[in-house]
């Protein structure tokens, strides 16, 4: 009873092993396929800033990509281009975007309204897709801290003043001690002549 169930699971074996060497001598045949790396899933700007929303896509094939951006105001198309045809940008982003051979885009002077994902789609001509998102996070810049550093180094403006004041009233003071002691100290060297004199 053992021996057919062995021979049954060589077989098993070799055709799995022989249909695993045609579906890779499939794949590495077939022109489709494609990959997409997106080194930086979020990123932190704040207004006015710029912001390079990288991504790196590879395949056998001419690709079209596209960006969208989602956030509570709704979603907006950014962006779509296919490799070395055409761009096509939205009136929204005319001015702002810059669109780059690898699939990244830089947007330009971000606002609070460009908070959100952006997803972007590598579509290949043979029907193969990948997708990416990167959350981006805008910060207004926080004027109070502004305020404070100013008062700050204002505080500081005015310390430094004193010092340097009481510095100058120190070195004035001395230099007026030194100069009375001089001025003693010939005094009593005079007398002491004069007296020297009068009992020769």
């Amino acid at each position: 009873l053992m021996r057919p169930l062995q021979g049954w699971r060589g077989r098993g074996i070799l055709v799995g092993t022989v249909t695993l060497c045609l579906a890779a001598g499939w794949a590495l045949q077939t022109p489709g396929g494609v990959s997409l790396v997106v080194p930086q899933p979020n990123i932190n700007a704040t207004v006015a800033q710029n912001i390079l929303l990288s991504v790196e896509y590879s395949c056998r094939g001419i690709a079209t990509i596209e960006w969208k951006h989602v956030s509570s105001w709704g979603t907006t198309s950014i962006v779509e281009w296919r490799s070395g045809n055409y761009v096509n940008i939205s009136t929204v982003y005319k001015d702002r975007v810059t669109t780059f051979k690898n699939g990244s885009i830089q947007l330009r002077n971000v606002g609070m309204r460009d908070a959100g994902y952006y997803f972007v789609t590598v579509m290949e001509e043979h029907g193969t897709n990948a997708y990416g998102t990167i959350i981006v996070n805008v910060y207004e810049i926080i004027y109070e801290d502004l305020h404070f550093v100013a008062v700050l180094f204002a505080f500081l403006a005015a310390v430094s003043a004193i010092l340097i004041c009481f510095m100058w009233l120190c070195n004035k003071s001395l230099h007026l001690f030194q100069k009375k002691t001089t001025h003693t100290l010939t005094a009593s060297t005079t007398e002491e002549i004069e007296l020297e004199t009068i009992e020769c």
